[in-house]
């Protein structure tokens, strides 16, 4: 394996990729952080969580195609899974790494699953942090009730009548996401609202937009392969990280994968609701750290 601290260029299937590697003077196997979304991108996490990390570990940090800092493929529907695992392989073999250990966030955490599942040989544990379980109903309800949970009445009254008229949950959910506003996204993802104005602080700060191109395609070519009946043959140590107060994908999402996984455990973050990463910082590290180091 030969890495070197810095930010690259990588071309992966075609696709110029950004990268970034800290930390390769502490030696330890890569740790390949995956971020959410889909479509997003790590400029949050490089300048919060990340640098402790790197105190410690070898961390990689690469953009999605068509997210943050990397190249946006030529067509608009060349976002699968199956591409993104092409060119999680290419980076691998870029790094020239046997094995890696995985920190996806949210989506990426979803994402690190469908890794773990495509080649379980080349992953060596994981941490999921907030994992979704995009396309299900059970996460569609899960960020129906949070919206409602911290709406205001006039919002509260219009998500009571989208219910009220029978439509198809699919249809409730599209018409609350076109209702709500940044600030009732940040109640519904923050449980520190000071933390959420830092978050968008950075966001405008890095001046990286989601396209909302990568969410398009991954919810309209659905997988022939769904992941939740796949869970059980991962075999990886996991360790799943939980804000208790998280209202977007939250415990119940956390709770059906870890059952469902042979080898995992959870760790509630008590003050966090969707990024324990951000409210919660100096635990976050310390957990991640013991997990990565313990086993």
């Amino acid at each position: 394996m030969n890495v070197t601290n810095g930010e690259f260029t990588v071309n992966l299937n075609g696709i110029d990729h950004w990268v970034k590697i800290e930390g390769s003077e502490n030696g330890t196997l890569p740790l390949v952080i995956i971020h959410g979304g889909p479509g997003g991108n790590h400029y949050v996490f490089e300048r919060t969580a990340g640098p402790f990390l790197s105190q410690t570990r070898t961390v990689i940090y690469y953009e999605q195609r068509g997210c943050g800092r990397s190249q946006k493929p030529g067509a608009d529907e060349d976002y699968t899974i199956d591409f993104l695992i092409r060119d999680f392989r290419e980076l691998k073999s870029w790094l020239g790494a046997e094995k890696v250990d995985l920190l996806g966030y949210s989506f990426g955490g979803e994402l690190a699953l469908e890794f773990s599942s495509a080649i379980p040989e080349e992953i060596n544990q994981m941490i999921l942090s907030a994992p979704s379980l995009m396309n299900t109903d059970i996460q569609k309800m899960v960020q129906l009730t949070g919206f409602m949970s911290i709406a205001d009445p006039s919002l509260y009254e219009k998500i009571s009548l989208l219910h009220q008229e029978g439509l198809a949950l699919d249809e409730i959910y599209n018409q609350v996401w076109a209702l709500v506003d940044s600030e009732t996204v940040d109640l519904l993802l923050f449980e520190n609202q000071d933390v959420a104005s830092k978050n968008r602080a950075l966001w405008e700060e890095s001046k990286l937009t989601n396209t909302g191109l990568m969410m398009n395609a991954l919810t309209s070519n659905l997988s022939d392969s769904p992941l939740i009946p796949r869970l059980g043959e991962i075999k990886h140590e996991t360790l799943i990280i939980t804000g208790v107060f998280d209202r977007n994908t939250g415990i119940p999402i956390s709770k059906i994968i870890h059952k469902k996984l042979r080898n995992s455990t959870m760790a509630l973050f008590e003050k966090s609701a969707h990024f324990p990463d951000l409210e919660e910082t100096e635990k976050f590290v310390e957990v991640v750290q013991h997990f990565l180091e313990s086993k």
